[in-house]
């Protein structure tokens, strides 16, 4: 008779089934609580004891979402002791499945937080390549991003909502967004190209779109390009996905092709001797490839023309091996009396009685 006002009903549950839901509850926050305390004090310290990594990365990675679960379930065990309508009871049953995938995710949020913080990080420091360093953090967010999105609409249908509209209206959404965006976007692709096919580095020499310089910066949009007259031109890098791209700094060697014309009043001997001068010339210079090709390779409108192609070195000054190539050449023709002609025209008037 004295515990007789716990039979009193207020909003269809007696005292009684009120009391044991907030113990419940209180109790859960406790147990949640102590079960926090045990992984920071207690499973995180035995955990650093070992010699592997992985251990402290999962303690660290399930102590919140599992005291979140933890709490969740128990203020579900408690409302449950009410007598509550059964709309409301539904509602209480979807709002528990929302919370609980939240924490799901939040769990698979942390994980590929710490892929991306442990192990992906370190890596693209430890990397030569600036663009992994800038495409990393815009990879990290939009996967927590998709994760998040994923778990939200999934928490969304177990709680009984209607995602479809909601997904087809993001559909439509994220259309119009592409379509207003696409050139962003393909520049964003493009930056992955230059990523994943690594074409060029920083500090390059390269030829794209009519363009001739030096890499200066790599950016997920654009790249800066530093011309060879000084100038700094920024080219979207959809450029570099739809255009040849020629790494100069990647030649083995570079190509240096002469046609040297001879007058016509030269002799055969000359011609000979000539070949032999350049060939010589090749050979003592040490900026210079072993392989070369030297003929007689054109009878012009104007001179008779010797090919001379050498390769210079490709560590070397290209300018100043070309300026000293051209000098020998010079001095060793104008010292053996061998003269280049220049264009010339010969008239033959006939008289006319």
């Amino acid at each position: 008779m004295e515990f007789e006002f716990l039979n009193q009903v207020y909003f269809g549950s007696s005292l009684g089934q009120w009391l044991l839901c907030v113990g419940i509850i209180i109790g859960a926050v406790m147990i949640g609580k102590l079960v926090y305390w045990i992984f920071k004090t207690r499973v995180a310290k035995l955990a650093a004891k070992t010699e592997s990594h992985l251990d402290d990365l999962i303690v660290d990675l399930i102590e919140e979402p599992i005291v979140f679960c933890i709490t969740v379930a128990g203020i579900w065990y408690g409302i449950s002791q009410l007598t509550l309508p059964e709309k409301v009871d539904r509602y209480v049953d979807m709002g528990v499945h929302f919370l609980i995938i939240l924490a799901l995710t939040w769990l698979i949020a942390r994980l590929v937080e710490a892929l991306f913080s442990h192990y992906l990080m370190p890596l693209a420091e430890k990397s030569d390549n600036e663009l992994d360093d800038l495409l990393l953090p815009i990879a990290r967010k939009g996967a927590k991003i998709g994760v998040w999105s994923i778990g939200l609409i999934v928490a969304l249908n177990n709680a009984g909502q209607d995602v479809g509209a909601l997904i087809a209206g993001l559909g439509i959404g994220g259309l119009a967004l592409a379509m207003a965006a696409k050139d962003t976007v393909a520049n964003i692709f493009g930056g992955f190209t230059i990523f994943t096919d690594h074409p060029f580095s920083l500090k390059d020499r390269v030829r794209v779109a009519g363009y001739d310089g030096t890499i200066e910066e790599i950016g997920i949009r654009s790249t800066r390009l530093r011309t060879l007259s000084g100038t700094l031109v920024t080219i979207p890098n959809a450029k570099f996905a739809d255009s040849a791209v020629e790494n100069v700094s990647l030649e083995p060697n570079r190509k240096v092709t002469n046609n040297l014309g001879l007058i016509y009043g030269t002799t055969p001997d000359q011609m000979k001797q000539a070949m032999e001068i350049l060939q010589g010339l090749a050979s003592k210079n040490d900026q210079l490839e072993e392989k070369t090709v030297i003929g007689f390779n054109e009878f012009g409108a104007s001179a008779m023309n010797i090919l001379f192609i050498y390769y210079i070195k490709k560590d070397a000054d290209i300018v100043g091996t070309q300026s000293a190539m051209n000098l020998a050449i010079l001095d060793a023709f104008n010292a053996a009396n061998l003269e280049f002609a220049f264009p010339t025209q010969m008239l033959y008037t006939k008289a006319v009685n």
